[in-house]
């Protein structure tokens, strides 16, 4: 795909905004106090690989992430692989870490991904697996804003220029008839990028309005007195949406398929273990989220967030290209080529083997 197809002046920016300058590789905090980081006694390594470096992100929708690490899944298909983690707060840095090689494979979301796949010419990374649908809601100050109508002249924050959020609110906006420039985000309705860190005490001083935001940032709004006008699944086919999927280093998939392997049998095995123990799970992850932020999330918000976010295998891909659609549509993207974004067979093995159904490509398959 020539250069000039791949990224217009949103994503340079988006690339160039500064990275998270915290501990271990340089680009995440580390995390290795799970419940379970020993390896097994008489464990080999795979491919006699002594790391796997994983990335995730420290909120609810990376709940596979969270879980996989804390109960220790992920170590025990990796055997004498160490498995190493890293928690990053935003999508370009965990896309920056990718291709320099400080991890090797990352749960993201759908925006980074499209972005790091397209302006790499497809050379950089792959979505090789699902890991959550749904958990992001529009929340509101209910004293202002009343009706979806009364959204139009208000402050609503989004947490990045161009993140998976940002695209699906300027999409919204779209849709009402409203107009809104995505770069300085002025217009019917005032688009105000906030880190999710942030939004909460924003939303108490009163200095925005609302907020369309993953969990548990939604959640914390509603603790601070929101309401929640609208959940972004409503908008979508059987209320299903890619909000996180898992990625690879291509270099690191082609030199090291046992490892990706074994990593997309913990992931599944994972999202069984979550699925069969809610409750179980749900403790699993606030523990996780509080070794890797130093903080717990209350249980009001917690229980709300949770029950928001489907835990799934399926990357849900046909979403995915919908949502560059919008993103072209908001002219943050120019139309991109995403054939083979995707390569599934891995997981599709895995998945077979512990006989459940496959997933699909959407056509936008390795060729």
């Amino acid at each position: 795909m020539p250069a000039s197809t791949a990224v217009r002046r949103t994503l340079a920016v988006i690339a160039a905004l500064p990275l998270l300058t915290l501990a271990a590789c340089g680009y995440g905090s580390q995390s290795d106090k799970s419940e379970t980081t020993k390896v097994a006694a008489g464990s080999k390594k795979i491919d006699g690989l002594d790391t796997v470096k994983i990335g995730y992100f420290g909120n609810l929708t990376h709940a596979t992430a969270l879980v996989g690490n804390q109960k220790g899944f992920f170590q025990k298909e990796l055997g004498a692989t160490q498995a190493k983690y890293a928690v990053f707060n935003a999508g370009p840095s965990e896309i920056e870490a990718l291709n320099s090689g400080s991890i090797d494979i990352g749960w993201i979301g759908p925006s980074p991904s499209i972005n790091g796949y397209t302006k790499s010419n497809g050379t950089d990374l792959k979505i090789i697996g699902g890991s959550a649908s749904g958990g992001v809601k529009l929340v509101v100050n209910p004293k202002k804003i009343k009706s979806l109508a009364d959204v139009k002249g208000k402050k609503i924050a989004t947490p990045q220029l161009g993140n998976t959020q940002d695209v699906a609110f300027l999409n919204w906006i779209a849709d009402q008839g409203w107009k809104v420039d995505a770069q300085s985000g002025k217009g019917d309705v005032t688009v105000v990028r906030t880190d999710n860190k942030i939004t909460p005490d924003a939303f108490k001083a009163g200095s925005i309005d609302g907020a369309w935001v993953p969990e548990p940032t939604a959640s914390k709004l509603v603790a601070e007195g929101g309401k929640v006008l609208l959940d972004e699944s409503t908008l979508w086919p059987d209320k299903k949406f890619v909000i996180t999927n898992i990625i690879v280093s291509q270099k690191f998939l082609k030199a090291h398929p046992k490892v990706v392997e074994a990593v997309l049998k913990g992931s599944v095995e994972t999202n069984k273990w979550i699925n069969a123990n809610p409750d179980q799970a749900k403790a699993a992850a606030n523990k996780q989220l509080a070794i890797d932020s130093g903080k717990a999330l209350p249980d009001a918000v917690l229980n709300s967030a949770w029950s928001s976010i489907q835990i799934t295998n399926d990357p849900l891909a046909a979403t995915l290209d919908t949502e560059a659609e919008h993103a072209v549509k908001a002219g943050l993207l120019e139309k991109p080529n995403l054939k083979g974004i995707y390569d599934l067979t891995l997981l599709n093995k895995v998945l077979k083997a512990a006989g459940e159904s496959t997933v699909d490509d959407a056509g936008l398959g390795s060729s």
